[in-house]
């Protein structure tokens, strides 16, 4: 889905109001646009632990076990957070780059993974949680920002 206004209000309906069934219905929105990816485990993002106190449960986990549940595939924690990280929204790209360049490790793993996030805005997050996997690394959100390129 383009992140634009009207799913950033479901987003953060999901993310910030507690709407849980949100989960299950942005997996079954991106299994019936996407093809099964050609992995053999899913993975997540994995969530910064003051927000996913806050919130309980934490949204890509919630997309990635669905739709590995609809893909027939294991889901399984390979990332941890290391180190702290600032909030990603307001960053600018080079921010966003540095901020989590080594955030994240990973557990070894055998095989393609499927990484999974909630929102792709710049892709650094997933650049950085891909490049721990140390693997061949698909990803899919449920929300993409597109960018306009930039005239004159």
């Amino acid at each position: 889905m383009a992140y634009d206004a009207d799913v950033r209000t479901i987003i953060r309906g999901w993310k910030e109001r507690g709407l849980r069934g949100l989960g299950s219905a942005a997996a079954r929105i991106v299994a019936e646009r996407l093809p099964r990816a050609d992995v053999d485990l899913v993975t997540f993002v994995p969530p910064d632990a003051e927000r996913r106190l806050k919130r309980g449960y934490h949204p890509a986990e919630q997309l990635a076990r669905a739709l590995a549940d609809l893909w027939r595939l294991p889901c399984e924690p390979l990332l941890a957070r290391v180190g702290r990280t600032s909030r990603q929204r307001g960053l600018s790209l080079p921010e966003r780059r540095r901020n989590v360049a080594r955030a994240f490790a990973a557990r070894p793993c055998d095989g393609a993974v499927l990484l999974v996030d909630d929102v792709y805005t710049t892709g650094a997050t997933a650049h950085a949680a891909a490049s721990a996997l140390r693997t061949r690394v698909e990803v899919v959100t449920f929300a993409r920002a597109i960018r306009a390129p930039r005239l004159g």
